[in-house]
């Protein structure tokens, strides 16, 4: 790792992660595409608030779409995106609860401004 220059792309990467709808999203998409009346009904959540997080996925490069008729079927572009949240399970499997009781970031903390 280097010692903080030119980490913009790594912090924006983490920072489009670090959103539990943006995370339950890619989980579902992992899976195959899907549109977003599929992603409303399996995930329990508003089109608006769907669409709004596919859109900032879009930006990030990490989902894209392609458009069969007149419905837009949503896919992850970077497969290798779960082998990197799967990592972050071994590390949170790892720290026990240290990252849940962060002080900083932790479980408690009240939500950052996204």
């Amino acid at each position: 790792m280097n010692d903080g220059c030119g980490m913009g792309p790594a912090v924006a990467l983490f920072r489009s992660l670090a959103d539990d709808t943006r995370l339950r999203i890619l989980t579902r998409l992992a899976v195959g595409e899907a549109r977003v009346v599929d992603l409303t009904g399996e995930l329990g959540l508003a089109q608006s608030t769907v669409s709004k997080h596919l859109a900032c996925l879009r930006d990030c490069g990490l989902v894209d779409y392609r458009v069969q008729g007149r419905q837009s079927f949503y896919a992850l572009t970077r497969p290798e995106l779960m082998d990197l949240l799967a990592a972050a399970e071994g590390v949170l499997a790892a720290t026990g609860s240290a990252v849940a009781l962060c002080p900083t970031y932790g479980l408690d903390t009240p939500a950052v401004s996204r």
